[in-house]
């Protein structure tokens, strides 16, 4: 693929509502902050711009991958040969009904954010959320939360773009829920979520998001680089404790570790690659296989590796 001759004409054009670059690292835009470079990263600022360079990618055949703010996600050292997408502009702004109890929002928006915007307004639901990071268009992907919260149980509706048909709307029960599972199509792009609220009293609001925040705190490495949690914990199972029983809280390979305050974390401590990241999660499935006869899941997303 020429550099120029998938978006040439749309970054010499004036109109277009966003920005382009070519080879950008994404280990700028992951939070492990590992990861080669994107043959070409847009921004789209708003849904025409989507449409455009989505458009443009269908007609010519590229792959293309839309990314959040990168939180769940483990970018080969090689990069990603095609076009990256993530969303800003429009796709950050929401809005408060206080009448429906209902939250309007974009799929860019910061999920920390509006956890914090329901705990101002007065209004629960989200508190599970709290700490969280990552976009509103990622939690909604994977269902983030716990096995007994996740955001799925807050949705009203979603709305996804699919290239070559447009804006697709579902109800909530139009969608299949479950642990980190949702049955959203890979080809299509979440763009906006209506999230419903309930009247709570702010005091227990702020009582269960301090609790919340101080357990992560306590249990989690927040202050390293890292993907979050690696696994989906297995029914009745906890990853982390099972990768800490076959050996492994604190295992290294160059300069990425299983974390020993959370072995469901790889942390970067410093120089990092995504093939130590890989290997580490490899040896991990290997050794807890082998331990426990207990095969883990990844939660965690790849891109640029071989399929």
């Amino acid at each position: 693929m020429a550099k120029h001759a998938l978006l040439g004409a749309l970054a010499a054009d004036d109109s277009f509502c966003g920005e382009i670059r070519y080879d950008e690292p994404l280990s700028r835009h992951t939070t492990l902050r590992v990861g080669g470079p994107a043959r070409v990263w847009v921004r789209a600022d708003s849904l025409s711009a989507l449409a455009e360079v989505l458009g443009a990618c269908r007609e010519q055949g590229i792959d293309w991958f839309v990314m959040g703010r990168g939180s769940n996600l483990l970018v080969s050292d090689a990069g990603f040969p095609g076009v990256v997408v993530t969303l800003g502009g429009d796709f950050r702004k929401w809005i408060w009904d206080p009448d429906a109890l209902e939250f309007t929002v974009g799929a860019a928006a910061s999920l920390p954010r509006i956890v914090q915007e329901a705990f101002r307004q007065g209004v629960g639901g989200l508190e599970f959320a709290v700490g969280t990071p990552g976009s509103v268009g990622g939690a909604l992907r994977m269902n983030a939360g716990t096995r007994t919260e996740w955001i799925g149980a807050r949705v009203v509706r979603v709305t996804s773009y699919q290239p070559g048909v447009g804006l697709v709307s579902r109800r909530a029960s139009d969608v299949e829920w479950g642990y980190r599972h949702t049955s959203f199509p890979s080809d299509e792009v979440l763009v906006e979520c209506v999230l419903s609220v309930n009247p709570a009293e702010q005091a227990l609001i702020r009582a269960k998001m301090e609790e919340k925040l101080t357990r992560r705190k306590r249990t989690q490495p927040l202050d390293e680089p890292s993907c979050g949690s690696v696994f989906r914990n297995p029914e009745g199972k906890s990853a982390g404790a099972l990768i800490e029983g076959a050996g492994l809280s604190g295992a290294r390979i160059g300069g990425a570790r299983i974390s020993p305050k959370h072995a469901n974390f790889i942390v970067n401590t410093g120089g990092a690659c995504a093939a130590d990241v890989a290997a580490l999660i490899d040896q991990a499935k290997q050794k807890v296989k082998q331990h426990y006869g207990i095969e883990l899941t990844t939660e965690v997303r790849f891109l640029g590796f071989p399929q």
